[in-house]
């Protein structure tokens, strides 16, 4: 029996569906790709904004902490120097009558060495306790000075002079009276240190 041969148009058919074939395939690919592509890039631009959402907030958030802190720092200082202004409010006034008070304080060491007892002393010794109660109500201290050690915060040095009973660095005498207004200086006391005993030949030999 002889072969049938294929018409030469039959293969050229046949060929040509297996080309369309392939190529719908092809495209189907790219289809999907092109989906699933699509859907990555959908998904990333609803995490982005989201992202930036919650790092805006972040910020805001920090910036509002911030100023929130400054405010509070500004409200502490305000009312630290307000405080501060109420109480030495009146330092200028205590300070000008600090020489008026020494004059008095003069006055009165010459009444009682006179005579202790008279009426004048006795007047001045009543001023002189109306004056100290006065600078206390008003938070002025009288620093004090004999038999202390020496602070330069608190004393100003006029002289050193030797001594067998005030150990050296310590005061001897009280020239003129300090004071302190709510634990800030409002005037230093004027003193003498003493710089210990006074050496004698046999020790300088020795």
């Amino acid at each position: 029996m002889s072969e049938k041969k294929t018409p030469p148009e039959a293969e050229t058919d046949s060929e040509s569906t297996d080309i369309e074939s392939d190529i719908e395939e092809i495209e189907s690919s790219n289809v999907n790709e092109s989906d699933e592509m699509n859907s990555d890039s959908s998904e990333e631009n609803i995490l982005d904004p989201l992202e930036e959402a919650t790092k805006e907030a972040a910020h805001w958030k920090d910036l509002a902490a911030r100023n929130q802190a400054e405010l509070d720092n500004y409200r502490k200082r305000m009312a630290r120097e307000k405080s501060d202004a109420i109480k030495f409010a009146n330092g200028s006034l205590l300070s000008e009558l600090l020489p008026v008070i020494d004059s008095f304080q003069m006055g009165l060491s010459a009444a009682i060495n006179e005579d202790p007892d008279s009426i004048i002393s006795k007047g001045m010794e009543m001023v002189q306790k109306q004056l100290e109660e006065f600078f206390s109500s008003q938070g002025a201290v009288a620093i004090s000075s004999v038999g202390k050690e020496f602070d330069p915060n608190l004393h100003e040095a006029i002289s050193q002079e030797s001594s067998d009973e005030v150990p050296n660095g310590h005061i001897i005498t009280e020239i003129r009276k300090g004071y302190t207004l709510n634990d800030r200086l409002l005037r230093a006391a004027n003193v003498i240190v003493s710089k210990g005993p006074e050496s004698t030949d046999n020790e300088n030999d020795s």
